[in-house]
Formats: C-alpha cells, structure tokens, sequence
C-alpha cells in the first residue's frame, strides 16, 4: 500500500493506525474503506470494513473488485519474486520486498490525473500538484473529527475552468491536457473497457495519438492504471535511478538487458524501484522484520480475503 501512496501526504491513499484508508465515490454515494492484514506476509488474512449510512449490499461486489484491483490481491506476487531472486544483483531486495503486489489505481482517469501533472517534474512538485486537484475538486467525508477526501472523477475536472486547473500548479498546456482527457472518458469517447482488450503495444498506439501523451505518460497509464506488467516506463529517471540503487550500479550504468530478461514482468521492476526508495526513507521495513497487524478499535463488521 506505501507502494501505492508513495509519499505520506497522499490526501486520497491513506496508511493510519496499521490500515489502509480510501474513500471511494460509488453510485449510493461516498463510502470510506478500511483495510488490514491480521495475518502474515506468508498467510495474509486481508479484511475490510465499510462505512457509509445505508450503503446499499447490491454495489458491494464492485466495490470490492475495485480494492483488489488498488491493492494488487489478485496478483500472485511468488512467481514475481522468484524472477527477481534469479537476478542476482536483485536477490537482497526480492527479499525484502517479499510479499509486495503491484498496485493499480482505481480507473483510467485517477491514472491520467495522476500522470499528467507529473510530466517533466519531480515527484514532490507532482504530488504537491495532485493534492491540489485532489482538495479543490474531490469530494469529502467527515470521518473521526477528520476530514477525508476522494479522488476528483471525470465528470467533475470535465467541467472544471482552466483557470481553475491552473492554480492548482497545472501549466497551461497540462490543465488542457486533464480536461479533454476527462471529457472524452465521462463522455464514453475514451474507454478503460476497449483499451483493456487491447495489447500492450496497441494499447500504447491509442493512447500516444492522445494530446500530450506521450510513451513515458502511456506507459505508466498502461502499467499503473490497467496492471500491464509487461510495460516499463521508458526514461523514468526516478525508476531507473531506484533501481540502479537496488543493485548497486553506478549511475550510468545501463539497465536494458535486466528489464528486457523479465519479459511480461518488466514492469514489476517499476514497483521494486519504488519499493527500494520507500525502504531507504524508513517508510517500510523489510519483510522479514514485518509482523502481523492488529486490529485496533471497534470493528463492526469485517469480511476476509485470502
């Protein structure tokens, strides 16, 4: 879930008190989700528990197919740490981040929206950008004396005046950029649907013929919004920067021939560079030092997922 958040002043992914807080925009309405693991990295027992007045049963199952996309549960992450454990320079880390799945954002919008503002930026200026987004046109729910916020959708930064995109942080250019991106998909004209039955390499066609998208936006907008593992972003500085770390390479050192002998997989080694930051701030600790969590507070109903 760090993997997901990357930085703690993520308004919309949230990790308190050992869980994972998201507050979702649903047809019945705002529901705040708490998740947590009771078990173990090697027997997770992933529960969650649900709070909206009158949340009706009938959106419950897609609801739940939208936290295992965020959460990767349906990932099987051996097979992936078994390939990083062959590579050798990798086989410290495949360790340490024993355990991790790939996360995903909830829908192609939250993936261009938390792409487009990153362009040509560092990941402080383009989270700083995105929480702007986040606090002027996302909805909020009041929660525990706190106030929480879900992640603006298409339909809302459609409307939305350029102007007001702009103080957000947006140039020109991004601000237009975001907005007929969230016209053509609230208006049906872009599809998460029909990219999803495309290939990779299609997929990334129709989407760099896409104003301001280009083959390190599609890329990421492939691997993070629709889970296509076989895609790494090309010329990410900070991945590939993250993953020169992990095995300890010198900064030019080239990365070709590692990410292409993962083949379909190449673009886990995105998330084992995020994770190898996250675990070099303190922000996780390595698996082997990871205990169970306990659940804290008053549950009122909880759900398993193994």
């Amino acid at each position: 879930m760090r993997v997901l958040q990357r930085r703690p002043e993520n308004r919309v992914d949230r990790w308190e008190h050992d869980r994972y807080r998201r507050l979702l925009e649903t047809p019945d309405g705002l529901v705040l989700v708490e998740v947590q693991n009771q078990g173990t990295i090697d027997e997770p027992d992933v529960r969650y528990v649900l709070r909206q007045r009158g949340h009706s049963a009938a959106g419950r199952p897609e609801l739940l197919q939208t936290l295992r996309r965020v959460l990767g549960l349906d990932v099987d992450p051996e097979p992936l740490r078994h390939l990083a454990g062959a590579e050798r320079k990798l086989r410290t880390a495949a360790l340490a981040l024993r355990g991790m799945r790939p996360p995903r954002f909830t829908g192609l919008f939250e993936a261009f929206a938390n792409v487009v503002p990153f362009q040509q930026l560092s990941l402080d200026a383009g989270i700083a950008i995105v929480g702007r987004l986040v606090e002027r046109f996302g909805r909020r729910f009041e929660h525990g004396g706190r106030c929480l916020h879900a992640f603006p959708s298409a339909q809302t930064t459609a409307g939305a005046r350029l102007e007001r995109l702009r103080q957000c942080g947006l140039s020109a250019r991004k601000a237009e950029t975001l907005r007929s991106l969230a016209r053509a998909i609230a208006s049906g004209e872009l599809s998460e649907e029909e990219i999803a039955g495309m290939s990779s390499a299609e997929a990334l066609r129709v989407l760099m013929e896409l104003a301001g998208i280009g083959p390190w936006s599609a890329s990421l907008v492939l691997l993070r919004g629709l889970g296509r593992l076989d895609v790494f972003p090309p010329g990410d500085v900070g991945a590939e920067g993250g993953l020169r770390a992990l095995m300890h390479l010198g900064p030019s050192a080239p990365l070709g021939r590692t990410i292409e002998r993962f083949g379909d997989y190449r673009g886990y080694l995105y998330f084992y560079a995020l994770g190898g930051r996250l675990l070099a701030k303190g922000l996780i600790q390595p698996a082997s030092q990871q205990k169970a969590g306990t659940c804290g507070g008053e549950v009122r109903r909880a759900h398993p997922w193994r």
